[in-house]
């Protein structure tokens, strides 16, 4: 069974784009080393301009191999290089009852 994940990364100054061409790259890498599904992510974006993506792991089992895998590891040094990776509960639309934020 898939287990959902959501993570936000809240771009560098100046590295939109980059992030956003990280984050592209993200699910086929994870579905060519079968990590994650093939549902597919969703994209949005916050107030403060971090950038929220939900996807979907393969099992936990996955989770814990994607940390010893040399091309997610790489793939995450390109993540901060661009971004920080902040947690939920620091973007403003966590404090509304339904949190809305903008599609990408």
């Amino acid at each position: 069974m898939g287990r959902t994940s959501v993570a936000a990364f809240k771009p560098k100054p100046g590295k939109d784009a980059e992030l956003l061409a990280v984050i592209e790259t993200r699910l086929p890498l994870l579905r060519k080393l079968k990590l994650a599904t093939d549902r597919d992510s969703i994209l949005m974006r916050s107030r403060d301009g971090a950038i929220i993506e939900i996807s979907e792991w393969g099992d936990d089992a996955a989770i814990e191999r994607a940390h010893k895998t040399p091309e997610v590891l790489e793939m995450w040094g390109r993540f901060s290089a661009c971004c920080d990776f902040v947690c939920l509960n620091a973007l403003p639309e966590t404090a509304d009852m339904f949190a809305t934020f903008d599609a990408i």
